[in-house]
């Protein structure tokens, strides 16, 4: 994928597929550090251990449209090809939180992309859906919740 807010999109469409109803997205740069975090988590289905070791593995998908799962995989490429990596927790009927770390001096760090149209394109196809969204940058913080204007729950 060319930047990671294709890669976000394809893995909150997972979290939708799971059956979750809010979802939090939150991007950290740290420039000092050269740190990148993308971290979205969910209050969806959530996994096992034993589908949680093979999350990253491509030849493994939930899926019975395809034989393999490519969104997580990739991510996780991007992101060791900076010298970063990927870590997933889940819990079965608790939902999922992936953490991706990049290392944002690194040329083959790609970059954040337009977020801006991929949470267009998540909130208008998933309205029942909450969404929090998080970009912090050193100190600044942007945040957007979908919340604000319905009574929700929380994630």
């Amino acid at each position: 994928m060319e930047d990671l807010s294709l890669h976000i999109l394809d893995i909150v469409e997972n979290s939708i597929s799971a059956q979750a109803e809010a979802v939090l997205i939150r991007i950290s740069e740290d420039t000092r550090s050269h740190l990148l975090t993308v971290e979205i988590e969910d209050d969806g289905r959530g996994m096992n251990q034993a589908m949680v070791e093979k999350a990253l593995d491509p030849f493994f998908t939930t899926r019975t449209t395809r034989r393999v799962g490519l969104g997580l995989p990739m991510l996780a490429q991007s992101a060791r090809e900076t010298g970063g990596d990927v870590v997933i927790h889940s819990a079965v009927g608790k939902g999922t939180r992936l953490k991706a770390t990049f290392h944002s001096d690194h040329p083959d760090c790609r970059p954040i992309g337009d977020m801006q149209s991929t949470l267009a394109t998540l909130i208008a196809g998933h309205a029942e859906i909450d969404f929090v969204y998080e970009h912090r940058r050193d100190t600044e913080l942007m945040r957007l919740d979908t919340r604000d204007d319905k009574s929700g729950r929380s994630i």
